[in-house]
């Protein structure tokens, strides 16, 4: 059995794979990569075969996304730990020894991911995870060196190895133990978020999830989806309330949930006031879904809650990011209190 597996998720994504996969393959001795090909409709594939004859490449069926993607593709694949790297990732020399050494070293930690920083600005940390992702009380998702649209620049403050809530899905590190023991990817997130929602499952079962600053690879970002899409706000929103609901511990639940669509309605109307409607319309469709499947993400907790000895409270921030963001102009981790964590 492979003690690594790379594992590559592609999707119409020719042109990132031609950039950055002859890299991948460079710096990633030791390591098996694979490409799980998302059903692309592109020349992808055939563009693979001959120009990487040895490559091992996984074709799913169907594009179900991020998370039915790697679903389908990780049962077919053996290996001691995953790597779950996104096909806009351009590694750098030694990437993957630090964090295998790590998760080598404790059997507690379930997930671990390098430091993320932007491919087109390589001194700055990147959307996606930056240094390490947290959340806060009212299940706002943040990073160290990233908070909502202010990203810093990398001076080495977060030079070091450190528990924290979640690993970004751009590069995820997680053993396969674990990944399959937890059910993998929760499928009905379809994209975005659901890296959050397995990485809480994980804390709540008792496992670690950790950054490594030793490793470090560079982002695009919005490869798939843009930022600025509509799409992406809907299943931002809608994917945050479900990660909260499913997995949040009892006490104050329901007020916490109330809150949190209030706030969503708040932000809804910011959308509509600045002429931003579509955006405005796809936080109203998040709402939409989310009350639509409120059954079944209910069953889900459930299920859930038969597993977890004790809720996790590590690396969970126990302010408002968004009232120290917007009302107190706290725009860095460093600025934030840290009796709070």
């Amino acid at each position: 059995m492979t003690k690594t597996a790379v594992v590559i998720l592609n999707w119409n994504g020719r042109g990132f794979l031609e950039q950055f996969l002859p890299g991948v393959l460079q710096h990633s001795a030791g390591a098996e990569v694979i490409v799980a090909d998302n059903a692309s409709t592109d020349d992808s594939v055939p563009w693979l075969r001959a120009n990487f004859p040895g490559l091992r490449i996984v074709q799913n069926e169907v594009n179900g996304g991020y998370a039915k993607g790697y679903n389908d593709a990780l049962k077919r694949i053996e290996a001691e730990y995953y790597v779950l790297l996104n096909s806009d990732i351009e590694v750098t020399p030694g990437w993957l020894e630090p964090v295998i050494a790590l998760m080598d070293k404790d059997a507690a930690i379930a997930g671990c991911q390098p430091k993320l920083r932007a491919f087109h600005q390589r001194d700055q940390f990147e959307y996606a995870g930056a240094a390490g992702g947290f959340i806060d009380k009212w299940g706002f998702p943040f990073c160290r060196g990233r908070i909502f649209d202010t990203y810093e620049k990398d001076e080495g403050q977060y030079d070091d190895t450190c528990e924290i809530f979640w690993a970004t899905g751009a590069c995820l590190f997680i053993r396969a133990k674990d990944y399959h023991e937890a059910g993998g990817l929760d499928e009905d997130f379809f994209a975005h978020m659901e890296e959050i929602d397995l990485c809480w499952r994980l804390k709540n079962t008792g496992r670690k999830i950790m950054y490594c600053s030793s490793s470090i690879v560079y982002h695009v970002g919005g490869g798939t989806l843009a930022k600025s899409s509509p799409r992406k706000t809907y299943l931002n929103f809608r994917n945050n309330l479900t990660l909260l609901l499913k997995n949040h511990a009892p006490g104050f639940f329901a007020l916490k949930i109330f809150l949190r669509l209030v706030l969503d309605g708040i932000a809804g109307a910011k959308f509509l006031f600045s002429g931003d409607a579509p955006h405005c319309l796809a936080v109203l469709k998040a709402h939409g879904s989310f009350y639509r499947h409120l059954g079944r993400d209910l069953r889900k907790r459930r299920a859930m809650k038969k597993k977890i000895a004790q809720y996790t409270g590590s690396a969970v921030y126990r302010g408002c990011i968004v009232y120290d963001y917007y009302a107190k102009g706290k725009k860095k981790f460093s600025m934030l209190e840290k009796e709070k964590f």
